[in-house]
């Protein structure tokens, strides 16, 4: 009967620590939903902001430089949003680049758990 104890006991403590694992896996994975949601939203919204206040500082520099410089006026437009449009898309790679690791803790629970039933089994001999 000792046997079958054992068995059930380790049974029901693995039952219990995937469940826990998938329990964690849910919350990271809400937890990034979240944020990527977050991160659509605030770029929508910078966005379109963005290009309302950009059309209107063209326009204003145009109808400056109107008439004697407007094709530069426009090509130094063009190349001012350029840069910031390029340096905005790096700022975002570096955003992305440096966000955990989708469900990381959740395998590195698994990871641990795997090396201690490894180890558990080489403690009995």
């Amino acid at each position: 009967m000792a046997i079958a104890e054992s068995v059930g006991r380790i049974g029901a403590t693995l039952v219990a620590m995937v469940q826990t694992r998938l329990e964690l896996a849910a919350v990271e994975v809400q937890e990034e939903l979240q944020r990527f949601l977050g991160y659509v939203v605030l770029a929508l919204a910078s966005l379109i902001l963005f290009g309302i206040a950009a059309l209107l500082v063209v326009l204003l520099v145009v109808v400056i430089f109107w008439d004697s410089y407007r094709l530069q006026a426009i090509g130094a437009m063009a190349v001012l949003f350029g840069v910031a449009g390029g340096a905005i898309a790096m700022q975002v790679k570096r955003s992305f680049d440096a966000r955990p690791r989708l469900l990381g803790a959740t395998v590195a629970e698994l990871n641990k758990d795997v090396n201690f039933i490894r180890n558990a089994g080489h403690d009995d001999e």
